[in-house]
């Protein structure tokens, strides 16, 4: 594989009922000092 350093990582999925309700949770999480990465599937 090369010089690549595996890093575990670990996370929570969010499903939202609409777009609106993901951009309400995305701030409210994000005022709590999280890193957060928006997907929609």
């Amino acid at each position: 594989m090369g010089n690549y350093t595996y890093r575990p990582q670990y996370g929570i999925i969010v499903i939202c009922k609409c777009e609106s309700e993901q951009a309400e949770i995305y701030e409210t999480l994000r005022k709590l000092g999280l890193t957060l990465k928006v997907v929609c599937v």
